[in-house]
C-alpha cells in the first residue's frame, strides 16, 4: 500500500518484514544498483543508549553523486534534502512502514523542472516484497 501523507510530502509503504530485515533488504538493493549507503542509523539503539525507549527505528541515507551532484548544481538549495532518505520504522500497531520523501514533494521544494528519484519508490518497493 502506497500512502502520501497528505501536505507533508511524505509516502509510506507497508513492509512484511522487521524494521532490521526491512533495513537489510533495502541496504542490499540499493547497493546491487549501484547507489552508496552513506549511513544506516538505529536510531532505537541509540535512544537506549541515553536510557530511553524507541520502537525499531533505522534511518537509511544513500544516494549517488552522479546523479544528485548535478540537480544540486543547478538547484542548490536541494543539498538539504540529499542524500536521500529511507526511513524504516515500527508504528504502535507493530506494523514496518517504509517511509521516503515523495519526488513530487522534492520537485515542488526545490523548483526543479522534472521530477526526480521518482525510481526511488519503485526500488524501495521491490526490496521489500
Amino acid at each position: 500500500m502506497n500512502d502520501e501523507l497528505e501536505g507533508r510530502g511524505i509516502i509510506s509503504i507497508l513492509s512484511r518484514h522487521s524494521v532490521a530485515e526491512t533495513a537489510a533488504r533495502i541496504g542490499a538493493a540499493l547497493q546491487a544498483n549501484g547507489i552508496t549507503v552513506f549511513a544506516v542509523i538505529d536510531q532505537s539503539e541509540e535512544a537506549e543508549k541515553v536510557g530511553l525507549t524507541l520502537r525499531p527505528t533505522q534511518l537509511i541515507i544513500f544516494g549517488d553523486p552522479k546523479t544528485g551532484t548535478p540537480l544540486m548544481n543547478a538547484s542548490p538549495s536541494l543539498a538539504i534534502d540529499l542524500p536521500l532518505k529511507a526511513l524504516i520504522w515500527e508504528d504502535a500497531g507493530g506494523k514496518v512502514q517504509v517511509s521516503y520523501n515523495s519526488p513530487k514533494y522534492l520537485q515542488r521544494r526545490h523548483a526543479l523542472a522534472l521530477e526526480p528519484f521518482a525510481a526511488v519508490g519503485a526500488l524501495l518497493s521491490k526490496a521489500i516484497e
